[in-house]
């Protein structure tokens, strides 16, 4: 596999994830990122015990956790601040050997780039084809005009990917009937030690803490898909959907600045039928782009990028059968995600009284055991 050479679009998290862990079973990738330059924005992420035991595989574990917090609980509540479900971590610990925990996106970029060359990763260079070069080779075109030639070609740019819509015309990103703000905002003297997701019928508010006193904390509303009054919200316009849920909801509004806030709608992929065509691989939100609705979206392409090389170490002759055992291993597992976010997603926005009442009260009602089943099938890998 030496003399092979292998390219990946999208230095996002799926992307730098997979060049590490190629790079620790001797595949030095090329990385190709659309943006100018690094910059480290975004807000808060969670990674399940599912994606801290892919980064342990991969090696990096260690150095991600140093720049987390471990989440010992995890509660859904109603408005008033009554639990509806809860999650307790502890279980997942001696289970598993590591917790759920929150990390600031742009500190994982960091050290994730850390782990690569310097001259690994080329900025400015937005891929928007790829056609068949000379000895099966795949020829990637840019839209500065330039071009690049690779042996194979792993694609993990994102959900608005371009050369996956090339490979699959009929691949439709949905929207999810609601639209999300998000902020990192400094706690102040709120004390907030466990994650928690508010829903009531005016919409769901989700508070994480992070390191160095941040939390982050995200809302979603129903509401048309591009609504242009919506880009104009402030964080006044938020403090009247939200002002009367249960502290210290206003309290983490009142901390936060409009310069702070990012906005977008919430879309998925709907999903696809494969991720393997020969010498080209689909990855992370470019294959399998899920809502957030179960903390998993970075999860599964940290997941992708530990298969990808546990298949190209025992396929060292022919990366493109790894290529295709990847699929089988990856497809349901993330169909399974896709959809059951979707779901969750749906209910948890739901906005009339009494159709909400009684999902609380079902969900309050379910064995601990249900719960922990569900839970088993995210959070169980195989590798």
């Amino acid at each position: 596999m030496s003399n092979l050479t292998f390219t990946i679009l999208g230095a996002g998290i799926a992307g730098l994830s997979t060049a590490i862990a190629l790079k620790k079973v001797g595949i030095q990738a090329r990385v190709f990122e659309a943006a100018p330059a690094f910059k480290p924005l975004g807000a808060g992420l969670l990674l399940a015990a599912n994606a801290v035991q892919a980064y342990r595989k991969i090696g990096i574990s260690e150095k991600i956790i140093a720049r987390g917090r471990a989440l010992p609980l995890f509660e859904i509540l109603d408005n008033r601040g009554c639990p509806i479900s809860q999650i307790d971590a502890t279980a997942i610990q001696q289970k598993y050997g590591v917790h759920n925990f929150a990390i600031h996106r742009a500190d994982l970029h960091e050290v994730l780039l850390e782990q690569l060359a310097a001259d690994q990763v080329q900025y400015g260079k937005r891929a928007i084809a790829s056609l068949p070069g000379p000895n099966g080779t795949q020829e990637v075109r840019f839209a500065d005009g330039s071009s690049h030639s690779t042996d194979f070609l792993i694609v993990a740019d994102g959900i608005h990917s371009a050369i996956r819509q090339q490979l699959l015309p009929g691949a439709a990103e949905r929207y999810a009937g609601y639209t999300c703000w998000r902020a990192v905002v400094d706690a102040g003297n709120i004390d907030q030690t466990s994650a928690t997701e508010t829903w009531g019928t005016a919409g769901r508010f989700g508070i994480v803490p992070l390191t160095e006193n941040r939390i982050y904390w995200f809302a979603c509303i129903n509401a048309q898909e591009n609504n242009p009054a919506l880009r104009d919200y402030r964080v006044a316009d938020l403090q009247r959907i939200f002002g009367n849920f249960h502290n210290p909801i206003p309290a983490i509004l009142a901390q936060t600045r409009d310069a702070d806030l990012l906005w977008n709608d919430i879309v998925d992929l709907k999903p696809i039928p494969r991720f393997a065509f020969g010498n080209i691989l689909l990855l992370g939100d470019a294959a399998h782009a899920t809502t957030p609705n179960m903390g998993q979206g970075a999860c599964q392409a940290i997941e992708d990028a530990a298969v990808l090389a546990d298949e190209l170490k025992k396929q060292t002759a022919d990366p493109a059968a790894a290529f295709r055992v990847f699929e089988q291993r990856r497809l349901k597992r993330t169909h399974f995600i896709v959809k059951n976010s979707w779901t969750l997603g749906r209910m948890a926005q739901w906005q009339n009284p009494l159709l909400a009442a009684l999902r609380n009260g079902l969900f309050r009602m379910l064995p601990e055991r249900v719960n922990e089943a569900q839970l088993e099938k995210v959070l169980t890998v195989d590798f």
